[in-house]
């Protein structure tokens, strides 16, 4: 049976709560599941196309195991992206598919910095690394919190410091033995911080900093019942601090938000829903593909893709309004309204 938002009763509500203390799911994380606005009942009325227009597919993956991820584009015109299942990063572009790197360790989210460094999640080494594009010489950023490897690393972004920010999981309830789920910043001397940790986050996905330098979003898309699937929106500092942490929308029981990014205006552009269930506790309450969020939680427009699993996006092209969006063995392309942030576009 699909559970709406609007279904919990009171009743409901304290039986939740008391399943979440049992399995020592903190408070704030309960109210994270109970207390957003849904998704699930503002598709109908939308004017998606006063913000996203029609679908291109621009390439197609061919390896024996596919699942796309991590978009990021360049100076030059070229977009990178992983096959986190082929431990491959491709780059198109504009026109061809070429291998960019083989023997990835599951490189999952990408980010290019100001400077066309390429930054790299790569889970099955639990590292962040840069990429020197002039020199293709690799160096590792990060490995490692509190003596303990992290969990596999996921999605980046960095601020207008040149902070990095990235979310880790799976990774263990019991820091005693591991580090748990949990978002990280890396200051510039490559200090690392543990900014968000379970159970305060139960599954930390996508990572977007707003335009104005003021929030930090993170997308919580934990598939097992009666934990968080929304997003997150937390005050951030000019320290890199995160405090104030509030639930923007919640996908609840929808399959929850992946990847993620932001235009110029603050409106975030996610990934997220199934075509078809796939052996977890989510629903098809959430349809497959991109969701235009406002800084407000409100669902402004939708686009649906093609088949699953749709999973990130990201800004490009001259004019920062091309959507590239990685999709099952697919590279996608939406033309948008309004242009992404301007970090979206690098230096060189």
């Amino acid at each position: 049976m699909s559970l709406r938002q609007s279904d919990f009763t009171s009743r409901r509500e304290a039986l939740r709560v008391f399943a979440a203390t049992a399995a020592g799911i903190g408070m704030f994380s309960a109210s994270c599941i109970s207390h957003a606005a849904g998704i699930t009942d503002q598709y109908d009325g939308l004017k998606s196309a006063d913000y996203i227009g029609s679908m291109k597919v621009l390439a197609t993956v061919t390896d024996n195991k596919v699942f796309t991820e991590g978009p990021a584009a360049d100076a030059h015109g070229n977009l990178f992206f992983t096959n986190n299942q082929g431990d491959r990063i491709y780059r198109w572009d504009g026109t061809k598919l070429h291998l960019f790197r083989d023997h990835s360790n599951a490189a999952n989210g990408l980010y290019i910095e100001p400077d066309g460094s390429l930054l790299a999640c790569e889970g099955s080494a639990g590292r962040v690394t840069r990429t020197n594009m002039k020199t293709g010489v690799i160096t590792v950023v990060a490995d490692k919190y509190n003596g303990f490897p992290f969990a596999a690393p996921n999605d980046v972004c960095v601020d207008v410091t040149g902070r990095i920010y990235f979310t880790s999981r799976p990774g263990t309830n019991d820091p005693a033995k591991g580090n748990p789920n949990a978002v990280y910043r890396i200051d510039t001397d490559g200090s690392v911080t543990q900014i968000l940790a379970w159970p305060d986050v139960h599954m930390p996905n996508g990572i977007v900093i707003s335009p104005d330098h003021k929030t930090l979003y993170v997308i919580e898309a934990h598939p097992d019942a009666e934990h968080n699937r929304s997003i997150l929106a937390c005050e951030l500092s000019d320290d890199g601090n995160v405090s104030n942490p509030r639930v923007l929308i919640n996908f609840y029981p929808g399959r929850s938000g992946d990847g993620m990014c932001i235009d110029a205006e603050g409106n975030l552009y996610v990934a997220a829903g199934l075509h078809a269930l796939r052996n977890t506790s989510e629903t098809l309450d959430t349809r497959p593909g991109i969701h235009v969020i406002s800084p407000e939680g409100r669902l402004l427009a939708f686009a649906q893709t093609p088949k699953d699993t749709v999973t990130n996006c990201t800004f490009g092209g001259a004019d920062l309004k091309t959507l590239y969006v990685t999709c099952g063995d697919q590279l996608l392309s939406y033309r948008t309204t309004i242009a992404g942030k301007d970090s979206y576009r690098p230096n060189r």
